[in-house]
């Protein structure tokens, strides 16, 4: 068995790990740390009582080089960086869920915040399986992508090559508020966002310049993007459309099928998709249409799941020589 940790098991994605890991036929759950420490993992989240017991330590560099082969960092921006550069120097590989190793330099301290481990930001490979997955098996420090970006991604990356550059690529994207995290804000508070939807930070979100870079990684095509995402009344679930023009008339699922025929955790759809039949699962549900040149693609993903906690386990299963598929959940939750 693989020993592994979780450093930020307080938080939602850090519960989809742990749940995750329970009956992982590979990975051993090792070591478990919060900011704060000294607590059962049943007292942070009691839905586990009577499945696991398990203390919650306060977060110690040699603490987890000793007892861990493999850690996911599911803490908070800029959190993770001088974490993550101890471990590396002390041999344990690392998953980390922020988007503290997602982005060149520039691009993260025009979004975020000056970058205090250029040295291994370099290295760090983006954690989207089906574009990187032979860069992850030999890996040492994966960055999870964003939520917003894996389901973007995963829609318009095959139609980059039939896009007019000169065209923006519009997505209106909507997720559930767990994707907000538990600390409550106004925008999350129940008065606020039940029986509503609103877009926040239209067209300024800093995962635009992530889908834009990584457009340009994957194809050398440089897309503008303009990106608005909303809040739904739903606790998880993500709803992606995409919006560009083409520079020829194609067959959009066809495109699709060429793409993914040979990826397990991609299914298309014959009509769009739902965030329902994805909730609870691994999966990436898309679908494409066309109106003459307007392309539509319509992308659904669990946020917690395939947005973050399952896309970080299927990349740990690749770092450490384990199938791919190993713990991943597929049964969605319906009705």
């Amino acid at each position: 068995m693989i020993n592994v940790g979780i450093i930020g098991a307080s938080g939602y994605t850090g519960l989809e790990l742990v749940k995750m890991l329970l009956n992982h036929p590979s990975f051993r759950l090792n070591y478990l740390a919060t900011s704060t420490g000294d607590v059962m993992l049943e007292e942070l989240h009691p839905a586990l009582l009577d499945l696991i017991t398990f203390p919650v330590e306060e977060a110690s560099v040699e603490m987890i080089a000793e007892r861990c082969e493999l850690v996911f960092l599911a803490l908070p921006h800029k959190a993770s960086m001088g974490l993550a550069r101890e471990l590396i120097e002390r041999g344990v590989k690392i998953v980390d869920l922020s988007a503290d190793y997602r982005l060149e330099r520039t691009t993260y301290e025009a979004a975020y915040c000056p970058h205090e481990d250029p040295e291994h930001l370099g290295e760090a490979v983006y954690g989207l399986i089906e574009y990187y997955r032979e860069e992850i098996k030999v890996a040492r420090l994966v960055a999870g992508p964003g939520c917003y970006p894996t389901a973007t991604l995963l829609g318009i990356l095959p139609f980059i090559p039939y896009i007019d550059p000169d065209a923006p690529l519009f997505v209106d994207a909507k997720s559930g508020v767990s994707g907000a995290g538990k600390k409550l804000s106004e925008t999350s508070h129940f008065v606020t966002i039940n029986d509503n939807i609103f877009a926040y930070n239209p067209l300024k979100h800093r995962h635009a310049p992530e889908i834009e870079e990584k457009i340009a990684k994957v194809h050398g095509a440089k897309v503008s993007v303009s990106f608005v995402p909303h809040l739904i009344p739903a606790t998880r679930g993500e709803l992606v459309s995409v919006y560009a023009t083409l520079k020829e008339e194609i067959d959009p699922m066809e495109i699709l099928e060429r793409a993914y025929a040979m990826e397990r955790f991609i299914r298309l759809r014959e009509k769009p998709v739902d965030i329902k039949s994805t909730a609870g699962t691994h999966f990436c549900d898309l679908y494409a249409a066309r109106n003459g040149k307007a392309l539509f693609v319509s992308s659904a993903i669990d946020n917690l799941l395939r947005g973050a906690a399952s896309q970080a386990l299927a990349a740990a299963n690749l770092m450490m020589g384990v199938d791919e598929a190993a713990g991943l959940p597929v049964i969605a939750y319906v009705p």
